[in-house]
């Protein structure tokens, strides 16, 4: 295992260098001038878009802007805003998060982007609605190989080895809070949580989106408050530690951040890298959440998707970073969602680590879903629903394996197959980006 771990992290060296951070900040530099700062000029749009169907009477006709915010959000709120941003800061330093808030600015404009594609090429049969980039590669740039090689990407990326990290940080929270670990327990748990994920997978994406828009509201808002009630009990704490993340992002020496080995470059692979396991923006997952959404105009799921990735780094990444500093769990020899862990343990005492535990196991097994749904989607488009059955099953078996494997091993192969799901994702936003532009200027007008 320790060798292939290795294996992993040479090919994520290279993955993850230089050209692929410039690629995926460029884009969304990119769509941010091309869009006029769209993130800043229309974010309050957004949240009007997103909640105003809350307060209406009448009843929207399929699944309206939030139900499908929610199924995204379900998904991007898991351990990246737990696990991984704990070990950006110990991969990189707490100027990792620095470079998570850079990357989430301009990630707005690019999930802005890939949300709008998602709706307008989006396809229907029958009652059930996909969409996706395997779809608007193919019917927009026109290229069946590259849509082919997205949905291939996308179903081992998240449908099998994504899981596979949920379910570890399921597991390594429970062990946690247990204060016990064996593979018996691991495995039972693993088992219970595949049980569980398949009763509401096999009942396709309405009862998904309808489990989401109950749930990920509530789990949200208790992280919030918890890790809001270890920011006042620590309030002496907070403007250095913001000071800390910047001064790290800039020159990691002169913060303290050499204590951890890290350099600017660590800092910044690993709070990109990180931030976009976390908020997806440009990765080509959530555009699947936001394909079925039934709104007037495609700009308006765009402006809904910009709040996702408000919600999912903003706040709570940022959260999860300042309990973990503010607490100095980060100093500790812990590692993955055990770091944030300490943190509220150390905020909250005792009743700090099953908390946290109840929560990851709330955001892991959301998120398990919706991966699992954007796999599924890209399965029925290379083998139709023919293939949907022994998707299910495997991924389940996935799901039970994750809770038996080491948490560097899955991460490093989380990390190689994002890099090719981002890869043919950003080529299509890119050479879609007039077709986006334009769709966002008519839908003002109109």
């Amino acid at each position: 295992m320790e060798q292939l771990t290795n294996v992993f992290i040479e090919i994520n060296s290279f993955l993850w260098g230089p050209v692929m951070l410039i690629f995926l900040l460029g884009t969304g530099v990119w769509l941010t001038f091309q869009l006029r700062f769209i993130q800043v000029r229309s974010l309050g749009q957004g949240f009007k878009q997103t909640f105003a169907p809350l307060f209406k009477k009448e009843k929207t006709e399929g699944i309206h802007s939030f139900k499908a915010l929610a199924t995204s959000i379900s998904a991007q709120v898991g351990t990246g805003n737990l696990a991984g941003v704990a070990t950006a800061i110990a991969a990189g330093g707490p100027g990792a998060i620095f470079w998570m808030w850079i990357s989430s600015f301009f990630g707005m404009a690019t999930i802005f982007a890939e949300a709008v594609l998602a709706q307008l090429y989006k396809v229907k049969k029958g009652d059930q609605v996909h969409g996706g980039p395997a779809y608007y590669i193919r019917d927009g740039l026109g290229s069946k190989w590259l849509a082919g090689f997205f949905a291939i990407a996308i179903i081992i990326a998240l449908g099998f080895v994504g899981n596979m990290v949920q379910s570890n940080a399921i597991t390594t929270a429970m062990n946690e809070a247990m204060g016990s670990s064996s593979t018996t327990i691991n495995l039972g748990l693993g088992v219970a949580v595949a049980f569980f994920i398949g009763l509401i997978l096999f009942g396709g994406i309405t009862r998904i989106s309808s489990f989401a828009g109950n749930v990920v509201p509530v789990m949200a808002l208790l992280y919030i408050i918890g890790s809001l009630i270890i920011m006042v009990n620590f309030w002496d704490q907070v403007l250095p530690t913001l000071q800390l993340i910047v001064q790290a992002a800039i020159s990691p020496e002169a913060a303290g951040g050499g204590v951890l080995g890290a350099t600017i470059k660590e800092a910044i692979r690993y709070g990109i890298a990180r931030g976009l396991f976390s908020n997806e923006a440009g990765m080509g997952s959530t555009p699947h959440a936001h394909a079925i959404a039934n709104v007037k105009r495609p700009s308006h799921q765009g402006l809904v998707a910009m709040v996702g990735v408000f919600i999912d780094t903003v706040i709570i990444c940022t959260l999860t970073a300042m309990v973990i500093l503010t607490t100095d769990a980060h100093q500790t020899d812990l590692q993955g969602s055990a770091i944030t862990q300490e943190g509220f343990a150390r905020g909250l005492g005792e009743f700090g680590i099953p908390f946290i535990a109840i929560c990851l196991l709330f955001f892991a097994f959301t998120t398990i879903l919706g991966w699992a749904y954007f796999g599924e989607v890209n399965v029925k488009f290379l083998f139709g629903e023919k293939g949907v059955p022994l998707y299910r099953g495997i991924v389940l078996i996935f799901i039970v394996a994750g809770s038996l494997v080491q948490v560097d091993f899955v991460w490093q192969m989380a990390d190689t197959f994002n890099a090719l799901m981002v890869l043919p994702n950003l080529i299509a936003i890119l050479a879609l980006t007039k077709i986006i532009k334009k769709t966002w200027q008519q839908d003002q007008l109109d």
